[in-house]
């Protein structure tokens, strides 16, 4: 496969992605037969644009100032007959998530996919918003879309399911939001107050200066639907999920659990075409009594018994080491068909 890729989003994510792609370009062609070439890297604010393929060592080493490079494009606007004209063929979209309507990376994904192009997305928004319309037009379009990278980053969370073609999953239980994990383990450890540890978190850059999405919940519920939907073959959006987020747990709520042999954890849970997002007591033993910023995820089978998935669910290389990994799955598949 020839990768003709390009990119929506030069943050964390997609920097981090073009510095895999840059590193692993031997590897790709020596194991999966992939090559590539980045022709368009766009921005809120224009595109870097290449026909013959955007040298990544040179974009990587400009940093932050990649606008000085001679392709960049101001005020460049997006269209289908400008990614039909650069021949591309794999969309990579990585811009951040619109909690409310998927825009701008919704239409990203829509006309990449009624153009005949593969999509990759690290992007939740489209999914939980919009998923039976996005896999009806790949399907419709014959495109691949891929999105490993919008649930727990580097955890294989949804392509589990290949690997468990003979079960039914039943159940999922989850730890979607590392910055809720984080501050009910300080809350849990040190007996503080939930202000002190979300104030700890904002400092130490683990949740954002509004950290409203995470604390109410809303976060952990897009991440949810997706899952589901994948999972357990269910057809759901974010407004069938219901969410209660962690801003009044007290320390007195969690001593209170902690002296019956229970924690405190902020649960995601898919079961019986139902969906929540909420605060709920568990076995201090149990597997998803995680600590810190990690994620976990606790699928129930009718034959495999329970599976458990954990790991770092944020981050630019986690997150793009996702995109890497359904960018290979494409060519192998494409392979496959020839």
């Amino acid at each position: 496969m020839d990768a003709k890729i390009a990119l929506f989003g030069y943050g964390n994510v997609g920097a981090s992605f073009l510095k895999i792609l840059k590193d692993k370009k031997d590897f790709l062609k020596k194991n999966f037969n992939l090559t590539y070439k980045v022709i368009a890297i766009f921005e809120f604010d224009g595109a870097l644009i290449k026909a013959d393929g955007i040298d990544l060592e040179l974009l990587l080493n400009k940093g932050d100032k990649y606008k000085e490079l001679p392709f960049w494009k101001k005020d460049i606007i997006f269209t289908s007959y400008l990614l039909r004209d650069l021949g591309i063929n794999t969309c990579i979209e990585a811009t951040p998530t619109n909690p409310d309507t998927g825009e701008p990376a919704l239409s990203h994904i829509i006309t990449a996919l009624n153009n005949g192009i593969d999509v990759i997305a690290s992007n939740k928004g489209p999914f939980y918003l919009q998923y039976d319309k996005i896999k009806n037009l790949a399907e419709k379009n014959n495109c691949f879309v891929k999105y490993e990278a919008t649930v727990a980053s580097g955890v294989p969370a949804l392509s589990i399911k290949k690997n468990l073609i003979g079960n039914k999953i039943t159940q999922i239980k989850a730890i979607l939001n590392g910055t809720c994990n984080y501050i009910l383990s300080r809350m849990t450890a040190e007996g503080i107050p939930f202000e002190i540890a979300l104030r700890e978190a904002q400092e130490l850059g683990i949740a954002e200066a509004d950290p409203t999405l995470d604390i109410e919940g809303w976060d952990a519920a897009g991440k949810l639907v997706i899952l589901a939907n994948e999972l357990l073959e269910s057809s759901k959006s974010i407004k069938d999920v219901e969410v209660r987020g962690i801003t009044s747990i007290t320390p007195q709520a969690i001593d209170l659990a902690k002296s019956d042999g229970f924690v405190i954890k902020h649960l995601a849970i898919a079961e019986d075409n139902n969906l929540i997002v909420a605060p709920r007591l568990i076995d201090r033993n149990s597997p998803l009594n995680i600590s810190g910023t990690l994620n976990v995820i606790e699928l129930k089978t009718d034959f495999a018994g329970p599976i458990v998935l954990m790991g770092r669910g944020a981050g630019g290389f986690e997150a793009a080491s996702a995109i890497l990994n359904d960018l290979i799955d494409i060519a192998n598949k494409k392979g496959s068909t020839k």
